[in-house]
């Protein structure tokens, strides 16, 4: 009897509601468990590990009832995350959830500048009134929504503005922002799909802002972050970010908003000079008539994971070809469709290029390219196939394709991304893939035949900051000796794993909790004290590649990880792009312990250097001496790989999105853009481009080089270039 009783009641006890139960039915919709949850003693306002409450998560995802259940339970309604300071009213507004945003006025919540002029644009009537009756809206946001209202044409609207306006006290005095943080507003600023740039410049301690280069207008604060234009104060100025880091400004004026990234570092031009000399990268093509002029090939090498062998991203000596035009036929040698679509890139070895896809039953396509910070998923949740190709590296010829899966992914995409993005890898005999969607990892030999299988469950990576945005898995598995690695990083029990690549027994396995979902690929470092696994995270972890134990950390680093570490004599280098984190770090190997160094320090015993010049999704590649960071938005920037010397910035082409990583071959770069162009550059400094190479469809993947030809993956299949 007093055992049954201890039994049931360790079963109360371990079913309990909890504050991630409650953040799940806020979030989900579930009123009877937000009921339960809050029944059993959770705190209303219990926050995540940025502070998010249930309503944030209700408020965001349209569930009016449970925000009603939970205002009137007293949560706070003008509660900010510990990331972006984001509030309730604000994950309202981000998902267009107008009522709710009402609600939220209704009830104290504070951000009414922000909801009228979304309201006056939506022609929201209920929207409108509620902001103008909130005691949160501020006097220049008034004056400004006349000429607004009056721009759209909705006459109860206008009527309700002007009046509000009538009734506005006078302006209050000008705010005094010190020196300290108005130095935070100064640099460049830019809004890539309008094709805007701003500058900010702090003058006798003034703010002066300047358009695309045009004369400079004079700011005067109203405000903490906010400021209006001297000579028309209903246009206004508000500067946002996190972590004391200064990340955009929004600029609001009559005709409507637009918002604009802090750039990178400065300003670059396509022809920015280099601050110091680079190491010569090939004085063969230093000639003007050589540039075009591919090197021969030495020795055929494979491609045999993602950028090449350890991700190294060199192809030297493969006789890569330098100009082409895919769609007039130029240089092609080959084209091949393939069923489905894959953010992957091509594997070759020998006289097979590998493939992987996953193919939509519903044949949703839906896919968004640019620079953009959309987190919603793509909702085909249909039934898919994955499979797995090889075709002739000469010819483009189908020589086998085998089925690996058939059913429903268990996760979703985002619109980056497809259902099957890791690249495999090869050693030649096995061919290892990793689909994180369906949880499984599959060995084939080079022939197609399945040897063996593993189900490690579905790989739940998406939005570190809401577990109900799915993303999809990237990181990409790699050989080391008879064993292949994975890193799995999710949203709950992340680990990282070496399996027999001959039988998928795991031979080890070493958990990281404390890790959020990344997408970077992890890669070898080789030292004196043996080879260490490197990878990226919200840690950087080195790892012993043959036990898997855990031998140093280094912090801090972003929240979201895409890029993959690059190694190169005895040192590794990893980037993390995220704001407010975007640091660059070169670890010598043998390091041991926790690397991570004061406030201020920028190299160590264990760290050649530092700086926070990070780029974001594309991995870094170490070629000739050179650390080259590439950015998404085509900034490409390069440092003196040993001492951290930053030898040039420019842009890439024109600027625009770019997901593919870099790679190099006989001296020169190539960079791949979301809009099927492959950009060809001079490596070193100074930034000098060869050619731009139209492929004509979207490409998102890392090209692949070997034996005289470039495979490019694009959205409908592989296309092969050789000049």
């Amino acid at each position: 009897m007093v055992s049954t009783l201890l039994v049931t009641l360790a079963l109360v006890q371990v079913q309990a509601p909890t504050p991630e139960s409650l953040w799940n039915a806020a979030r989900t919709g579930d009123r009877a468990a937000v009921e339960a949850a809050l029944a059993a003693g959770v705190p209303v306002d219990a926050g995540t590990r940025y502070q998010q409450t249930a309503l944030m998560f209700a408020a965001q995802h349209g569930h009016r009832d449970i925000v009603e259940l939970l205002i009137a339970r007293g949560a706070n309604v003008n509660q900010r995350d510990s990331f972006y300071g984001f509030t309730p009213l604000m994950a309202a507004m981000q998902d267009n959830h107008a009522p709710i945003a009402v609600l939220l006025l209704e009830h104290g919540a504070e951000g009414a500048n922000m909801v009228l002029g979304a309201g006056i644009r939506a022609k929201d009537v209920a929207l409108v009134k509620a902001a103008l009756a909130s005691p949160s809206l501020d006097l220049a946001t008034i004056g400004a929504s006349v000429t607004a209202a009056e721009s759209v044409g909705h006459d109860e609207i206008l009527a309700m503005v002007k009046e509000a306006a009538s009734k506005a006290p006078p302006p209050p005095a000008a705010y005094d922002v010190p020196a300290a943080v108005m130095e935070t507003y100064a640099g460049a600023y830019r809004n890539e799909e309008q094709s805007l740039s701003a500058t900010i410049t702090i003058r006798d301690g003034k703010a002066m802002l300047s358009f695309n280069g045009q004369p400079e207008l004079a700011l005067k604060a109203t405000g903490e972050h906010a400021f209006a234009l001297e000579v028309q104060p209903t246009a206004t100025v508000a500067f946002f970010g996190r972590g004391g880091m200064i990340e955009g400004m929004s600029v609001r004026g009559p005709q409507g908003s637009v918002t604009l990234s802090r750039a990178t570092g400065a300003a670059p031009a396509a022809t920015s000079a280099a601050a110091a000399p680079a190491p010569a990268p090939d004085a063969a093509i230093d000639e003007p008539e050589a540039l075009t002029t591919p090197a021969p090939v030495t020795e055929p090498r494979p491609w045999p994971g993602f950028r090449g062998a350890n991700a190294s991203g060199n192809a030297d000596g493969q006789g890569a070809p330098v100009e082409w035009d895919v769609p007039a036929g130029k240089h092609v040698k080959w084209k091949t469709d393939l069923p489905g679509f894959t953010n992957a890139s091509p594997l070759v070895w020998g006289d097979k290029v590998i493939a992987i896809t996953a193919i939509s039953s519903a044949n949703d396509r839906t896919f968004k390219t640019g620079n953009y910070g959309d987190v919603a998923s793509v909702e085909d949740m249909s039934v898919h196939t994955w499979r797995i190709y090889a075709l002739d590296a000469n010819t483009g010829a189908i020589l086998w394709d085998t089925e690996v899966y058939t059913g429903e992914p268990k996760v979703k995409r985002h619109t980056k991304s497809s259902q099957a993005n890791a690249t495999p890898v090869t050693d030649g005999q096995t061919i290892v893939s990793v689909f994180g969607s369906i949880g499984l990892i599959v060995a084939h030999d080079m022939q197609g035949n399945e040897v063996w299988r593993q189900d490690i469950g579905a790989v739940d990576s998406g939005w570190f900051f809401d577990a109900g945005v799915q993303w999809g898995h990237s990181s990409s598995p790699i050989i080391y000796g008879d064993t292949v690695i994975t890193q799995i990083d999710q949203q709950k029990h992340s680990y990282v794993a070496a399996w027999d690549l001959a039988t998928g027994r795991q031979v080890w396995k070493t958990m990281r909790e404390d890790e959020i979902p990344t997408w970077a690929t992890p890669t070898i470092l080789k030292g004196a004290n043996g080879d260490e696994v490197v990878t990226n995270g919200t840690k950087v972890r080195g790892y012993d590649a043959k036990t898997g134990e855990l031998l140093w950390t280094l912090g801090p680093n972003s929240e979201i990880t895409v890029g993959t570490p690059a190694v190169a004599d005895g040192v590794a280098y990893i980037t993390g792009g995220y704001p407010p984190v975007r640091t660059i770090y070169a670890v010598k190997a043998g390091s041991r312990g926790d690397l991570s160094m004061p406030k201020g320090t920028t190299s160590s015993e264990a760290v050649l250097w530092s700086n926070n010049e990070g780029t974001y999704i594309p991995s870094p590649i170490v070629y000739r001496g050179v650390l080259y960071m590439f950015n998404n938005n085509g900034i490409l920037t390069a440092f003196n790989a040993e001492t951290g010397e930053r030898l040039m910035r420019a842009r890439v082409g024109g600027g625009g999105a770019f997901s593919g990583s870099p790679v190099a071959a006989d001296g020169r770069l190539y960079f791949a853009s979301e809009d099927g162009d492959v950009f060809v550059v001079k490596a070193g400094a100074p930034y000098r481009e060869i050619a731009k190479n139209p492929v004509g469809e979207v490409i998102m993947s890392t090209p692949a080089i070997a034996n005289g030809v470039i495979y490019i993956r694009t959205m409908s299949g592989i296309v092969a270039i050789a000049q």
